[in-house]
């Protein structure tokens, strides 16, 4: 029993030890993931720079799209490449409230007309919210039954009826009876509106028997900051239609007015036209005192059968030119209206007249503006 005790501790005694491990030796076997980075060759950091300057010169090219603020959704919107470019400013979207105002004047109330400029320029509009409609009507607010009934065909859009009292009263204070009734209240009132209403200096004017089919959003980045007016030229009425190049030399050297062009006039120059038209207020300072004096000088109160070229001198040099697109076209054929932006009423409408308001028979009547018709019109409207 002794000796297997002793054997056994004999063992334990004589167990030779473990040599230790050494490490240092064979770190560089066990971490191979310690060893130097390789260096990236030269032209992988010339094509990093060459990137970085690449995207930072597509910084500078113009925008193709936009988005805009109002736009719940942020979608991306392309500018519009019909037109021709333009000098950038905000004209005619108000800076107070955001708003489009699109204003428009007529002689004797005419709703179906009316309708159809609305709800075409509505259609046709991506932002249809942000236009704010004034219409400019012989009763205005007073007529509540045509603002009813146009809330119930528009119950969500921006509308407003004015009276034409005070527009005519700053005319007609200014001028003679006869220099008076030679005048289109239609297209000299745009031009005096800003006087009465101090809220509308800066709108687009629409005449009432238009429809249009382009975007009038895209009429908002005009400049008009040097510019009383901006309108399409009409070469259909040159300046020589209606006066004399001997008549204007003649007045350019006797008289000295400021609204009197400082360089010779062109004799074919094209009339702007006046069926639609982008007014800032602020540029109007004696305006109408200009065309009450071009009136006057070509004694036009006594050739009361053509056109007033009053307001077309008073606009020369002094109106900004738009696309030819925004000319107002006869909807003659589906080409013309395919490439028209804007076109002339062809529907059934009133004539003022002094002895009563009458409709235009219906042989005349073309098809497109019932297009832009709503369909509950005949039975808020009548027939």
């Amino acid at each position: 029993m002794s000796s297997s005790y002793m054997s056994w501790r004999s063992s334990g005694t004589n167990r030779r030890p473990t040599q230790p491990t050494n490490t240092s030796k064979n770190r560089g076997t066990i971490y191979p993931d310690l060893n130097q980075d390789p260096t990236p060759k030269p032209v992988i950091h010339f094509l990093a720079f060459a990137l970085i300057i690449f995207l930072g010169l597509l910084q500078f090219l113009p925008a193709s799209h936009f988005r805009h603020p109002s736009d719940p959704h942020r979608n991306w919107v392309p500018f519009n490449s019909h037109s021709s470019p333009s000098p950038t400013v905000k004209l005619a979207v108000d800076e107070d409230d955001g708003l489009i105002h699109i204003v428009s004047w007529m002689q004797c109330l005419d709703l179906k007309v009316l309708v159809v400029l609305a709800n075409s320029t509505l259609s046709s509009s991506r932002y249809p919210d942000l236009l704010h409609f004034h219409f400019f009507t012989p009763q205005g607010d007073k007529d509540k039954v045509s603002f009813y009934k146009l809330k119930v065909l528009f119950p969500h859009s921006n509308l407003e009826l004015h009276g034409q009292e005070k527009v005519k009263e700053i005319i007609k204070r200014a001028s003679s009876e006869a220099e008076y009734d030679s005048l289109n209240l239609e297209e000299i009132a745009p031009f005096i509106i800003p006087s009465v209403h101090q809220s509308l200096t800066k709108f687009i004017y629409v005449s009432p028997n238009l429809i249009l089919m382009g975007r009038i959003e895209e009429l908002t980045g005009i400049d008009l900051s040097a510019h009383a007016a901006a309108a399409a030229e009409d070469c259909s009425n040159r300046l020589n239609s209606y006066v004399s190049l001997d008549v204007l030399d003649a007045i350019q050297r006797s008289a000295s007015k400021p609204w009197i062009s400082v360089t010779p006039y062109v004799k074919d120059a094209c009339m702007p036209g006046l069926s639609l038209l982008l007014i800032n207020g602020k540029k109007l300072e004696e305006f109408l005192e200009a065309v009450l004096w071009w009136s006057k000088v070509l004694n036009w109160s006594d050739r009361s059968d053509k056109r007033n070229p009053a307001i077309g001198l008073a606009l020369y040099n002094r109106y900004l030119k738009l696309s030819n697109s925004w000319l107002v076209k006869e909807p003659a054929s589906v080409d013309t209206i395919e490439k028209s932006m804007i076109t002339h009423y062809d529907g059934p409408k009133i004539v003022c007249s002094e002895f009563g308001n009458d409709t235009i028979p219906g042989s005349s009547h073309g098809n497109l503006w019932i297009k832009y018709l709503p369909s509950m019109s005949n039975q808020i409207l009548g027939s």
